[in-house]
């Protein structure tokens, strides 16, 4: 196990040569990325790059074939994904994860459950989560849901349920949240809502998120890593990191390209 990181580092995840192979196809490559702690940072690059595998090894959904993942200074490499969670790393997916029959404020709740004794005791009275809803409403306050607490959640707008699945990842009070795709299939008016959001979420807690819409991640992100064949070519602003020769061949195909027209 490595040694704690110092107390003045402000890294709060880290990997160290993380590699991830399938039958002999590397789908991330001694991936070395450091996440500061209180930043958005995102991870873009064109499809196939190792994104969602990268997320995968985060989250324990995957175990590297080498290397080491850091969280504050300690080793999680081989942690199981509950145990990754109850520390503090808690993952949205790319698609929709609500309960689609229960309502906005039900779904909420049971993030929230969490908090209670009763965490997995699905047949208890109803009666006893009503202590949870003052919260359930103030998280639905803040991801402007709080007039649709009494909608079925296979009701919502597509956005709508990406703020819902905010709302239920806040829920679980995440000291690092890991987006994949969040405005993902959204029209421009559910884009900039949801970009909002993420901005909020971010005051108090690390953000890392898997993003292909270029404004988005230009309008919010401290940190941009570039990910192509599992491998970091490019990690910065984005100011630095969309000029880039690599990164414009990477996306573009050619050095010409600009980076800021891709969507």
């Amino acid at each position: 196990m490595s040694a704690p990181s110092s107390a003045t580092d402000d890294c709060i995840i880290e990997t160290r040569g993380l590699t991830k192979e399938f039958s002999g196809f590397v789908a991330v490559s001694s991936v070395d990325l450091r996440v500061r702690r209180g930043h958005i940072h995102a991870l873009i690059g064109p499809n196939g790059a190792g994104k969602t595998t990268f997320f995968n090894l985060l989250t324990k959904f995957l175990i590297p074939t080498s290397g080491q993942i850091l969280y504050r200074g300690e080793d999680i490499t081989f942690a199981k994904p509950a145990e990754v969670a109850r520390r503090g790393i808690v993952r949205s997916f790319q698609l929709s994860a609500v309960f689609p029959h229960l309502t906005v404020l039900e779904n909420v709740r049971i993030a929230l459950q969490r908090s209670l004794a009763t965490t997995f005791h699905f047949w208890k009275r109803e009666a006893t989560l009503t202590v949870l809803n003052a919260r359930a409403m103030e998280l639905l306050e803040v991801v402007d849901l709080g007039a649709f607490a009494t909608v079925v959640a296979v009701e919502l707008p597509y956005g709508r349920k990406r703020a819902l699945e905010i709302a239920t990842t806040l829920a679980m009070d995440p000291e690092v949240m890991l987006l994949d795709e969040p405005t993902a299939g959204m029209g421009h008016e559910d884009v900039d809502r949801v970009t909002t959001l993420i901005k909020q979420a971010a005051a108090n807690r690390t953000i890392l998120m898997v993003e292909h819409n270029m404004q988005v991640v230009a309008r919010i992100a401290d940190t941009i890593t570039v990910l192509q064949h599992g491998q970091i070519i490019a990690s910065g602003a984005y100011a630095e990191v969309s000029r880039n020769a690599l990164v414009m061949e990477a996306y573009m195909g050619s050095s010409e390209a600009a980076l800021g027209s891709t969507h």
